[in-house]
């Protein structure tokens, strides 16, 4: 029976008496049933307050108690000590503090030992446990001392069922105790144990006086070894294949390691290069090419990502090639790169001529001409009609519509048609700061600001000489930008950046805008004498939902470019679906056509050719959704012979006003039903007269 622990009362709770106390409390086999001290503030009670150990004023109510085993005096007091033997039991034994603390130590040291002995124990057992061997050990009586987990799962016995007891009788063919006899090892010996052939080490153990003190055994699963022979002789196999691949392919390969070192090279490398492979191999990427270029190699190892169609010269006759290099990764780690090299020798003036070619695509700006215009619509037949005759001319032409009508498109056809030389230069007002801008079309000097490239640059007018510039969100511009460009369209010249000097330039404007520029002459954010320069020939493109007898043109035509971007073969749209499409007001006008579509030919299965509605993507003004501002106003207004442009913002003041009738004057409700946001609806009661400007919301700041 396991005895209990030792009660102990401390008498002092000054300095001495709290060490003593937190030394007692944690031992485990010590438990403080109480502490006194005249002092109410002494540190030791408030401690022991906070333990939950009983605390006392005056020691005559602790050292009475029957259950004390042993007193701590911590104050040198004499006529305390000689009442504490007057009144505590025979048993219990009264230690001075400097007693106790000898005791303390002591059993603290031992404490200590025992702990770290138990550490060690427990990291041999999980050094031991780790191991992927056996590991089975034996006194000098043949007592099973050691197990470790491998030994457990290989003999198929619980280590508690083999310590403590003789390995002869609870291991089957267990040689350790003839170990034990002989004090002769037996290396590499084949045993059963049951189903599992093992291969074990059997040694035994000596003291430093040379006698046999145990034996220890270390064996493993010989099914395993014999399953690592296999795949070894899978691998070389492996190995040799890949090997006679390499060397009887027809293409140029090199192999490096994850140092860049090369370690593989083919006869048919050789013959390309030049070099033998004892010339390579062991040698550094850089073997086979000149200082002046860099290894495809180490750009691959030093980035992890594939490189293909680098051109470069290989060997000592710079042969020129193209190399494809690779990285190796094997479970997420590098292990080098391999390249494949194809010699191009014979077709260099080709893939010259080829690139000379890319480089004259690529320096041409106009790509599109009026054939590519769908005008099917009198409006857009019309606008078609207007821009062919602008055309004609080198007069500047304001292409005026909502945003995605077909703008730029239109600043093509009429660049190509105009039989201007120069190429068509385009800017977008809107995407450029007024600073940038400014230097971006006129150029600037050398050192005309900080970071002026030396020699200074020019402009997008100069690079438009003799062709058309066009100024996308013309709008947009500011108005000292605004003055700079009037004086231009006047005077035929343009002046750098930071230079006096005039430059006579011959460049034709296209401008064009989705915003209202006579709105923006009276609030004064345009010049009037710009616009009237701009605005020599207007051609306002109408929106979509204005010329829907182009929509099944425009979808098919959208359809046959996905076809060959994307590599399908959709044949045309169900009839249903263009309903659909036919219903829908389009706010983003044709290029949100265009991005409805190329999302539907995403959607449909590859094997589908017809654009299902079921393959349209969800548009705003399906029923159930906001409708259309012209269908909450009825039929589209007769025309009275005003511009498409009035015809507009009369057909937009009628739904405007049918909106507010319908919902009773609620502005976020009526702008929540036409689809706008309610800031731009305050804009547009402004813009037409609908509200007085006192009325409209201030923007939040």
């Amino acid at each position: 029976m396991a005895a209990g622990p030792l009660h102990v009362v401390i008498i002092g709770a000054g300095q001495g008496g709290l060490a003593l106390l937190r030394s007692l409390h944690a031992m485990a086999h010590v438990r403080v049933v109480g502490v006194a001290d005249r002092d109410p503030r002494a540190p030791g009670l408030a401690l022991a307050r906070e333990l939950g150990v009983p605390t006392a004023l005056d020691f005559r109510e602790l050292v009475g108690r029957p259950e004390v085993d042993i007193i701590v005096q911590a104050t040198p007091d004499p006529t305390v000590e000689a009442e504490v033997a007057r009144l505590k039991w025979r048993r219990a034994v009264v230690v001075e503090k400097e007693a106790m603390r000898l005791l303390l130590s002591l059993v603290e040291a031992e404490e200590r030992a025992l702990r770290i002995l138990q550490a060690k124990e427990r990291e041999r057992d999980l050094v031991l446990d780790s191991t992927h061997d056996g590991v089975l050990a034996v006194n000098a009586q043949g007592l099973v001392t050691l197990c470790n987990a491998a030994a457990e799962r290989l003999l198929g016995v619980r280590r508690e069922e083999l310590l403590g007891r003789p390995a002869a009788q609870v291991i089957p063919g267990t040689r350790l105790h003839e170990v034990l006899r002989t004090g002769q090892p037996e290396l590499n010996q084949q045993q059963r144990i049951g189903e599992t052939t093992i291969i074990t080490n059997r040694m035994p153990v000596r003291d430093e006086q040379g006698r046999v003190v145990g034996a220890v055994a270390v064996f493993r699963d010989v099914t395993e070894v014999r399953a690592l022979a296999e795949e070894l002789t899978d691998l070389r196999e492996t190995k040799a294949m890949l090997e006679a691949i390499i060397y009887a392919t027809q293409d140029a390969i090199s192999v490096v390691n994850e140092h860049g070192i090369q370690v593989l090279v083919n006869p048919a490398y050789c013959r390309l290069t030049g070099l033998r492979p004892e010339e390579v191999i062991g040698q550094p990427a850089t073997v086979d090419i000149d200082p002046t270029q860099e290894s495809v190699h180490l750009q691959v190892l030093r980035t992890r990502k594939p490189v293909r169609g680098k051109i470069m010269q290989v060997g000592p006759k710079k042969r020129q090639v193209v190399v494809d290099v690779a990285p190796i990764l094997v479970d997420g780690q590098l292990k080098g790169s391999v390249g494949v090299i194809h010699d191009i020798s014979e077709i260099a003036r080709l893939t010259e001529e080829l690139e000379k070619t890319r480089k004259m695509v690529r320096r041409l700006e106009s790509k599109y001409t009026f054939d590519d215009i769908v005008c099917i619509s009198p409006t857009m037949q019309a606008a078609v009609e207007q821009a062919r005759r602008a055309a004609e001319t080198p007069a500047t032409v304001l292409l005026r519509g909502e945003s995605g009508t077909g703008k730029e498109l239109f600043a093509h056809a009429i660049h190509n048609a105009s039989g201007r030389t120069g190429s068509l230069v385009r800017v977008n007002c809107a995407a450029i700061p007024d600073q940038l801008l400014e230097s971006e079309l006129f150029g600037y000097a050398d050192g005309a600001f900080t970071g002026a490239r030396k020699g200074g640059k020019r402009g997008l007018f100069e690079e438009a000489e003799g062709g058309t510039l066009f100024l996308d969100e013309i709008g947009e511009m500011g108005l000292p930008l605004q003055a700079k460009l009037l004086r231009v369209l006047q005077e035929k010249e343009i002046r750098r950046v930071g230079d006096s000097r005039p430059i006579p330039v011959d460049v034709r404007i296209i401008a064009a805008t989705n915003a209202n520029l006579e709105e923006k002459i009276a609030r004064g954010e345009f010049r009037e004498d710009l616009y009237y320069r701009l605005n020599v020939i207007p051609i306002v493109i109408p929106p979509l939902r204005h010329r829907l007898e182009d929509l099944p043109e425009l979808v098919a035509r959208f359809i046959d470019r996905f076809n060959r971007e994307y590599g399908r073969n959709v044949q045309g749209i169900d009839p249903d679906a263009l309903a659909v499409l036919q219903q829908y007001h389009w706010p983003g006008n044709v290029r949100e056509l265009e991005n409805v579509i190329g999302r539907a030919m995403i959607a449909l299965d590859v094997r589908e050719t017809r654009i299902t509605r079921a393959a349209l993507p969800p548009l705003s003004g399906l029923p159930g959704r906001a409708p259309h501002p012209a269908a909450m106003a009825g039929a589209p207004p007769a025309w009275q012979g005003e511009t498409l442009e009035q015809v507009v913002a009369r057909a937009e003041r009628a739904a405007i006003q049918a909106a507010l009738e319908a919902t009773g004057g609620n502005k976020t409700e009526a702008a929540r039903r036409l689809g706008i946001a309610p800031r731009t609806l305050y804009y547009k009661l402004e813009r037409l007269s609908l509200v007085s400007r006192s009325q409209t919301p201030s923007p939040r700041r």
